[in-house]
């Protein structure tokens, strides 16, 4: 209601679980659609990962809002800051482990790309067992088993990014082992 007089909301998102993960700041910001504006029907060029248990809540506004391009700069006042804050918890941050530290979010990725598994699974055997998905065959033998490719696709970007974070926190620990210890 409040928006057929004013601009449409605009929303500023931090993600402080991906920020802790990767060691940068995750940020996105998003505008909502006019009311009764229809959108493009295109595809998104980003990709993004959403856990399982997110995808219906997503699903159900996905057309209602955009997501806006972020950029950021830092003054010099924010550069004092952040050397001060850097000056006051380095230690903590060279004796920390990010492997240790996320280790819960990143069982619960992990676990969430199993479900996403089970689930491309059983609709592929339900597709099977239907005869519209061959096991072996080349190609898709009905429109249906696209949607499993598009799936499956997701998911293997899904765990890719779940490897590299993993990645970028074994490297880290390697380089503090290798720097620290040696």
């Amino acid at each position: 209601l409040t928006q057929q007089y004013q601009e449409p909301w605009l929303a500023i998102v931090i993600d402080p679980v991906r920020t802790c993960s990767t060691g940068k700041v995750e940020i996105g910001a998003f505008r909502t659609y006019p009311q009764g504006y229809k959108p493009p029907e295109e595809l998104s060029s980003e990709y993004q990962f959403i856990p399982l248990s997110k995808i219906e809540d997503f699903g159900v506004h996905q057309n209602q809002y955009y997501q806006l391009d972020v950029s950021f700069f830092k003054s010099s006042t924010d550069a004092q800051l952040l050397s001060l804050l850097w000056n006051k918890y380095w230690i903590n941050t060279l004796s920390s482990s990010a492997l240790v530290t996320n280790a819960e979010y990143m069982a619960s990725q992990i676990r969430d790309l199993a479900d996403k598994l089970e689930q491309a699974e059983g609709q592929l055997v339900h597709h099977s067992r239907s005869g519209l998905y061959l096991a072996g065959a080349s190609g898709p033998k009905a429109g249906g088993s696209k949607t499993e490719e598009s799936q499956l696709s997701k998911i293997c970007r899904d765990s890719s990014k779940v490897t590299r974070d993993h990645i970028q926190g074994l490297i880290s620990q390697i380089v503090k082992n290798t720097a620290f210890n040696s």
